[in-house]
């Protein structure tokens, strides 16, 4: 006798609550990305999927300021374009460098860790970013295969400075590869002109979309490194005699394969995330339109009202402000207002996401961003209300209307 087992009550259809996700990341996606999102599927050789994805790689060329024609997406998180170019492009017993100055800076010592690579570490002070002097004599001392460095942190809110860090790497034989999961499209990011070989994001800051795929260029210095390495698909092993190691540790992030995918001969890899291509091209298409240059000054002018406001609150604002992201702000909760309880209130009371953070501000700080389709006035000026609503509600003493007020008048000098 079969035994029927009890099925789940059945829930309603996916109707999530109305929120303004003015955390460090995801945010509220452009309603275009979102209507973009919806659109019925093709089979993944349909001639409208190709042009599409082709579109999609033009698009993403301008978006980086490159001219790479190895410009394509990974199919998963900003970590899944991360891993994929770490374990792509870094052999077993390689040396990797990387300046860590927050959370991410961590994570992409432990990817190469994971790649077998030899991993090098130098540390600054939470809120500072690393001068590019510093920079250089790590790698004149550890002589290593891959610079991996950060963009942006979200943990610290920091935005390192790279203009001068591809040149280093070039006189000195490193690739060079940066995280910009955080930070493209609302700061500048120019592949070219700063000597990129590899750089990584995600859609769910800046460029305004969901989290599920990372957008990716390579160098064609970086692309022949990847070529160079073996493959064994469907047990077949290619690339003659190489050595068992020679292999990419990965077969889903395996770039060499991923550009086979995405290039002429289009090589069946994997199935393409239809619907979050469809999101990853509209991000581009809305950024270009409005154009590169006004969006990253959209944020940087969100950014600074929010930065004015939250000190016309009476709060202080932690790290090197001269080094902040444009689109994120670190804001020193004040003494006696307990941090998560106020964070559960402005999104209980008022439909308001701000962020928590790690480690050694876990508690100290909470991360307020302005980015993507969030990185607009009513946004701005909404989020210091409610923020100013809750913190008077746990007792803290701040000016009425300050933080409004302080972000009005940025906005007014703009004008």
């Amino acid at each position: 006798m079969t035994t029927v087992i009890p099925g789940p009550a059945i829930p309603g259809p996916v109707d999530p609550p109305a929120r303004l996700l003015m955390g460090p990341g995801p945010i509220s996606a452009y309603p275009s990305v979102l209507r973009a999102m919806s659109a019925p599927l093709v089979g993944q050789y349909d001639p409208f999927m190709t042009t599409a994805m082709a579109e999609t790689q033009e698009l993403y060329r301008a978006v980086w300021n490159t001219t790479n024609d190895a410009t394509l997406l990974v199919d998963g998180t900003s970590r899944a374009g991360i891993e994929a170019a770490i374990v792509s492009l870094v052999r077993p017993g390689d040396r990797v460098l990387v300046p860590v100055f927050g959370r991410f800076g961590h994570l992409l010592a432990e990817i190469a860790e994971r790649a077998q690579a030899e991993v090098h570490t130098i540390e600054t002070e939470w809120g500072q970013v690393f001068p590019a002097s510093v920079i250089e004599e790590a790698i004149v001392r550890v002589k290593p295969t891959l610079l991996a460095l950060v963009q942006g942190d979200t943990s610290t809110t920091m935005n390192q400075p790279l203009e001068d860090i591809g040149a280093i790497c070039a006189r000195h034989g490193v690739l060079f590869y940066s995280d910009a999961t955080a930070s493209l499209g609302g700061n500048a990011f120019d592949a070219d002109a700063w000597g990129l070989d590899a750089a990584t994001a995600g859609l769910q800051k800046c460029l305004g979309g969901p989290s599920g795929s990372s957008p990716i260029t390579l160098s064609e210095r970086a692309v022949e490194v990847i070529r160079s390495r073996g493959r064994i698909e469907a047990g077949i092993r290619e690339a003659g005699d190489v050595a068992a190691s020679d292999f990419v540790l990965s077969n889903y992030f395996d770039l060499g394969m991923i550009l086979d995918y995405w290039g002429p001969r289009r090589l069946n890899h994997h199935t393409e995330a239809t619907s979050m291509l469809y999101a990853a091209r509209e991000c581009a298409r809305v950024l270009l339109l409005e154009g590169r240059d006004d969006v990253i000054a959209r944020h940087e002018l969100a950014g600074r009202a929010m930065l004015a406001g939250v000190r016309g609150l009476g709060l202080g604002v932690f790290g090197d402000v001269a080094h902040k992201m444009t689109n994120v702000v670190a804001v020193e909760i004040p003494e006696g207002v307990p941090g998560d309880a106020a964070r559960s209130a402005l999104l209980e009371d008022f439909g308001i996401e701000i962020g928590t953070s790690f480690g050694p501000l876990h508690g100290r700080v909470w991360r307020i961003g302005t980015m993507g389709y969030n990185a607009r006035k009513d946004a701005v000026l909404t989020t210091l209300a409610a923020l100013e609503a809750v913190l008077r509600r746990f007792g803290a003493a701040v000016p009425a209307g300050g933080g409004v007020e302080a972000a009005v008048d940025i906005y007014a000098g703009a004008a």
